[in-house]
């Protein structure tokens, strides 16, 4: 006879998943510190700290924000917003918007770029609809082949896109392979094409255009980038476009199609760009010329970037956007059944994913992010809540069978370890076998009245602690093979930072 296998009962401890989000490899195959999804949970390089929140910046605006432009003038900032009522807000300060004298425009979806010349820093905005606006700090002026500024050889209302380029304003034409730019240091004048017709073999039309540099400056080595409708990039050199001598073009590449207008990004010394191959660097993509899908950024979840692109690419909305101050890097996702941002940590290259951010659009102003919405703009990731609502954080961690292949196990106790200001609501569970499921479990949170750094007034308000430790044992149920925590936490108002999971298993026969 053989010996009767008796129950083992001992502990594991599980790193939170800072390695992030994982939709690329096998569930039964990922690392521990991967998670199957990750949301509103931002993997540090330590921790998995819950995101900070929004909370609204203007007001009072009709329609749907969808895009956000920053003027800078020397030393004057402002924030403008466009919206679907055809009108450009004024959103540079806290509180009840301000509706500008540019009213009567067919859309909101606007691109813009600010350019300074001897006569003064002026904001460049087109959309290839109306005709284009130079906004000189003061006031807004539609610029037409006789207005001045004036830009003539070309129907201004069909321009797009203006960027700059060695000095020069650059536009896109609409559904055509030409772009058009004007005279050195000037906001207006004889426009000159550049028609890559020739170099596009497959047709199509511009969908953007960008500079791109290798030392993250605007210098010398910058070259003209054109992204065309059908996936290919036909890249420029030179300093003056209607010289044989000092431009030439260097190449042209079969890329992924471009998703969305707003489908290119200047990233430190590179520059992204966002199409069916995911997110992907300039330099990486052109050196692998698509045949090796581990340059993109979003290689790790590209699954879940291929099935957003699938289901809801040719939806307004897509947009990349560099946050410094916290190293972040977003990819908004404009998912008809609530928005969501696919957010990078730019140190690790980890990913999570964000929801409860309705956004529309977003800029940086003053160094710090902010989206437009329904009838506002947010500043955001800012204070720990979502407006007035608490943010729910949602993790589950890779499955694993815990060095023991084929046999099975049966959890009984689970503790979730956080660094946190508060006591932060928690439901820890273990899913077992390859299950997805997310348990419906309603977490209910009151805030406390400690006060939040830079929103109390010192000496009047109850000041919460600093971080600490927060230990909670709760029970579990389940039987299998394979196990993955599950995560899950809502609060507002606090810190919370998910540090690590110690589980206990008993561990059965073979069967």
């Amino acid at each position: 006879m053989f010996p009767v296998k008796r129950k083992s009962s001992g502990s594991v401890s599980l790193p939170a998943p800072i390695g992030g989000w994982n939709a690329r490899d096998s569930l039964a195959d990922m690392p521990a510190t991967d998670a199957v999804y990750l949301t509103n949970w931002f993997p540090a390089t330590t921790e998995c700290v819950l995101r900070k929140g929004y909370a609204k910046w203007a007001t009072g605006i009709s329609g749907t924000v969808e895009t956000i432009m920053n003027y800078e003038g020397g030393n004057t900032s402002k924030l403008f917003a466009i919206s679907t009522n055809g009108t450009v807000y004024d959103v540079t300060t806290q509180g009840v918007a301000t509706a500008t004298s540019l009213t009567g425009l067919s859309n909101a979806r606007w691109q813009y770029c600010n350019f300074a010349t001897a006569g003064g820093n002026y904001l460049y905005m087109a959309n290839g609809v109306n005709t284009p606006y130079v906004y000189n700090g003061t006031t807004y002026v539609s610029v037409t082949g006789v207005s001045t500024p004036a830009i003539t050889g070309v129907t201004t209302t069909e321009l797009n896109n203006p960027i700059v380029f060695k000095q020069r304003i650059f536009f896109t034409q609409k559904n055509t392979l030409k772009t058009w730019y004007l005279p050195v240091s000037s906001i207006g004048g004889a426009a000159n094409q550049i028609d890559v017709s020739q170099y596009a073999y497959k047709g199509g039309y511009v969908v953007q255009h960008a500079t791109w540099t290798l030392d993250a400056g605007y210098g010398a080595d910058d070259y003209y980038v054109i992204y065309t409708s059908k996936g290919q990039v036909v890249v420029f050199k030179g300093t003056d476009p209607s010289s044989a001598t000092t431009w030439a073009m260097i190449g042209v590449w079969d890329l992924g199609v471009p998703i969305g207008t707003r489908c290119m990004y200047k990233y430190g010394g590179d520059l992204l760009l966002l199409g069916s191959d995911g997110l992907t660097p300039m330099a990486s993509e052109l050196q692998s010329s698509r045949l090796d899908p581990r340059v993109a950024l979003t290689d790790k979840i590209q699954w879940a970037v291929s099935e957003a692109i699938s289901n809801y690419g040719s939806t307004f909305g897509w947009q990349i956007l560099f946050y410094p101050q916290e190293n972040q890097l977003w990819l908004n996702v404009p998912n008809p059944y609530g928005n969501q941002q696919f957010a990078m940590n730019s140190i690790s290259k980890n990913w999570c994913n964000y929801t409860g951010w309705q956004a529309s659009c977003f800029e940086i102003f003053q160094d710090e992010p902010y989206f437009g919405g329904v009838g506002y703009v947010a500043r955001a990731y800012y204070t720990n809540a979502d407006d007035t609502s608490n943010i729910i954080g949602t993790g589950l961690q890779a499955f694993s069978d815990f060095n023991s292949p084929g046999q099975t196990k049966r959890f009984t106790m689970a503790k979730p370890i956080f660094r946190t200001t508060g006591n932060p609501a928690i439901y820890v569970n273990i899913n077992l076998d390859f299950n997805l499921d997310d348990p419906n479990t309603s977490l209910n949170y009151t805030p406390s009245n400690a006060a939040t750094w830079d929103n109390a007034l010192w000496d009047d308000a109850i000041w919460g602690g600093g971080l600490a430790v927060l230990q909670q044992w709760q029970g579990l149920n389940g039987v299998g093979y394979y196990g993955a925590p599950i995560v899950k936490t809502a609060s507002q108002g606090i810190d919370t930072r998910w540090v690590s999971t110690d589980i206990v298993i008993e561990k059965g026969a073979v069967l």
